[in-house]
């Protein structure tokens, strides 16, 4: 595995590729990586002939009170499971080369950046697409792909890409859960033991919220209510939202039709968790 720092030199590198005739597979990333990350990883060499891994604690993306200074990085431990998979190229830029001084340029997607977390963390969508906007035009990548777990983040990109007549396929690949049914994410490690036992209940209260659509219920307020309820019963959690959306728009149902997604987002002590099921 070849690590690459330089933007210049990783565009000089897909470049060569691309004349080539090789097929690039992005997995874009901010580190701390898990099973979720590798399983990206491993869909992308499935189809590519050249896998290219960024790691990049976006600053942009997150908000004045959020925890960029404390996202977990470990990249002796990043960089040893890559090695594990084959990964052809780390792409692992600093946030001066990402934005150097005088950046001023940003890419506001609208539709799908609307609600959800989008409401809950204003700007946040904004930073994801101009440091996505960015990385597609540094590593030129045929496909990039994405997991299903920031379902919300994958719509945006998606509609950048169209909007904008990018020429990269992007592939969103299902999430992956513990055997409790928790998605998995870098920032569970910041759970203790006692919250950790808890976590499982927001996707216990999207199954039920499945359960009552997929037997006839199409009151969106009558499903939420009761998955609200069910997350509730975890005593440590505050609920920023539960929703049930169209999954390209993101547009809030009333009635569910089909598709749907129903989404949630919940604190468990500081400790942000989302998790969906499309239905």
């Amino acid at each position: 595995m070849k690590t690459i720092s330089d933007p210049r030199k990783m565009s000089s590198f897909s470049l060569s590729a691309r004349k080539k005739g090789l097929k690039l597979g992005f997995v874009p990333t901010m580190g701390a990586l898990h099973e979720g990350h590798i399983a990206l990883v491993r869909k992308a060499k499935k189809t590519s002939d050249i896998v290219v891994v960024s790691i990049f604690v976006n600053p942009i993306q997150f908000g004045p009170k959020e925890d960029y200074k404390k996202y977990p990085r470990n990249p002796k431990k990043d960089a040893a499971m890559l090695e594990k998979e084959n990964v052809d190229i780390l792409f692992y830029p600093s946030a001066g080369k990402m934005f150097p001084e005088g950046f001023s340029s940003f890419v506001e997607v609208g539709g799908p950046d609307k609600g959800l977390c989008g409401a809950s963390r204003p700007g946040h969508f904004r930073g994801v697409a101009t440091v996505v906007a960015k990385l597609f035009n540094i590593v030129m990548p045929e496909k990039a792909f994405f997991g299903a777990k920031d379902f919300q983040q994958q719509a945006v990109i998606k509609k950048m890409v169209k909007d904008l007549d990018m020429s990269v396929d992007i592939v969103t690949v299902k999430t992956v859960r513990e055997k409790d049914g928790l998605a998995r994410s870098s920032r569970n490690a910041y759970l203790s033991k006692a919250q950790r036992s808890q976590a499982p209940v927001i996707y216990r209260s999207l199954r039920l919220a499945s359960k009552m659509i997929k037997a006839g219920e199409t009151n969106a307020a009558k499903v939420t209510a009761a998955a609200r309820k069910h997350i509730l019963k975890g005593l440590d959690f505050k609920i920023d939202y539960v929703s049930i959306v169209d999954p390209e728009t993101m547009e809030p149902q009333k009635t569910i039709k089909r598709p749907a997604l129903i989404a949630a987002a919940a604190y468990l002590g500081k400790t942000r968790l989302i998790d969906n099921i499309l239905v």
